[in-house]
């Protein structure tokens, strides 16, 4: 993620904050803030920011409409959550956000295209989270988030088919760089 001095940053489904750590890290001057859902994760990136000596503006708040004017961030990211958001509700409310010329970058666990990797990366996916359960004596409710974990990919874009959804909202620039086989992709986007 390309950031300069005192660019404003909003990372979008913040969780604990290890993404608006490390760019604070990278660039000290950015002017930090963070949106999730989740109280509880939010407290303890607060916390993780504070013992770094670094300040996040947090914001719990559904992330499909964001509470920030229009043109406002330099730079909007969103990392390993965007399977379980409405897609076409969040992206326009990034771009909407970003400033002209500001950029969008994100990296989630995507739908291989090639059917092949597709069905052995669900496969792998089962084994390593019925290990897991099995570790930790999950109980059933666990169990089935294990399901919905793989539906939520099964039912999501390609990296391709991300990059194409990116350009019908009207970013422009859209790079994709996918890896392990398209299972997981880094999208870098600009708001024209």
């Amino acid at each position: 993620i390309d950031v300069k001095p005192n660019y404003k940053c909003l990372d979008v489904c913040a969780g604990t904050n290890a993404v608006g750590i490390g760019l604070l890290k990278k660039e000290p001057t950015l002017e930090l803030h963070a949106v999730d859902r989740s109280v509880a994760m939010q407290e303890v990136g607060r916390e993780r920011a504070r013992s770094n000596g670094f300040e996040i503006r947090s914001y719990i708040t559904d992330v499909h409409k964001l509470p920030f004017p229009d043109n406002h961030f330099d730079v909007v990211t969103i990392q390993w959550a965007t399977r379980h958001l409405r897609v076409l509700e969040v992206f326009p409310e990034i771009l909407r956000v970003l400033k002209p010329g500001g950029h969008f970058y994100h990296c989630d666990m995507l739908r291989p295209a090639n059917r092949i990797i597709e069905q052995l990366y669900y496969l792998y996916l089962k084994a390593c989270l019925n290990i897991t359960s099995l570790a930790f004596r999950s109980d059933q409710t666990a169990l089935n988030c294990r399901n919905y974990f793989i539906q939520a990919i099964r039912l999501f874009y390609s990296a391709d088919e991300l990059s194409r959804v990116l350009e019908e909202l009207g970013f422009t620039d859209v790079i994709s760089k996918p890896i392990l086989c398209g299972m997981v992709a880094f999208h870098k986007a600009r708001k024209p």
